[in-house]
């Protein structure tokens, strides 16, 4: 038996069953958002898809209109000019060669790793360091790239990426506790719409299952997946 704190157990009697409106599920979110540091706002949503099925398969990025609320640390691996470009444009880190030895050795004191297509064969060798920790770079995932000065400024600026993991939930945070419910919302609508957009060609039947919302520390909250699919953004803003 898993025990659950008096803590938790106080703030999942805030929480009834049913499905939120999602405004109110996100002021509720922010009134269970107790923990002693700033927590981040999470979304766990099941979808109706089978990932083992290459056309069942759900990996993209979204921009989060009102940003993550985080400082992203953003390295690069480039080669001969592009290293200039990349360290003007804002990279955190930035090295070639040098750069993927150091990751070999432990080096991961970034948040994001972008590579331009021409040192993906080298950087293909750091796969199983990099890829359980998803940091692994890929065109789907907007982080193989010769726009370097675009895709450094998205994802400082609130772009994230993320799948739907082998049990088809996707797991996303989406801002922070100290943002306003209409902030939060924006940034909602926009995964909302994201996931959508990218809906699997072979996703049969219902797509959206359960759509959850959280606290890093906080209960689930359930959310009324059609009034968010169905709200305007202008409502949201």
């Amino acid at each position: 038996m898993v025990k659950i704190s008096r803590r938790l157990q106080t703030l999942q009697a805030k929480v009834e069953d049913k499905d939120y409106h999602p405004l109110e599920a996100l002021a509720l979110l922010k009134d269970t958002a107790t923990a002693k540091f700033t927590e981040a706002a999470e979304a766990h949503i099941r979808l109706g898809i089978d990932p083992k099925y290459t056309d069942q398969q759900l990996r993209t990025t979204v921009a989060l209109p009102k940003g993550t609320g985080q400082i992203v640390r953003v390295a690069v691996i480039a080669r001969g000019e592009k290293v200039n470009e990349a360290s003007n444009a804002g990279a955190d880190i930035v090295g070639s060669e040098e750069l993927i030895d150091e990751i070999q050795k432990g080096r991961m004191d970034f948040d994001k790793l972008i590579a331009t297509p021409d040192v993906m064969p080298q950087v293909a060798k750091l796969g199983k360091l990099l890829g359980p920790r998803g940091l692994m770079p890929s065109p789907k995932g907007g982080t193989v790239t010769f726009d370097l000065a675009g895709a450094i400024a998205e994802f400082k600026a609130g772009k994230l990426e993320f799948r739907a993991d082998r049990t088809g939930i996707v797991h996303v945070m989406f801002g922070k506790t100290t943002f306003s419910p209409e902030d939060l919302l924006i940034n909602l609508k926009a995964l909302q719409e994201t996931i959508d957009r990218n809906r699997p060609s072979g996703a049969k039947g219902r797509y959206w299952r359960t759509f959850y919302v959280s606290a890093t520390m906080g209960p689930s909250i359930k959310i009324d997946v059609t009034a968010l699919r169905d709200l305007k953004l202008s409502e949201a803003g």
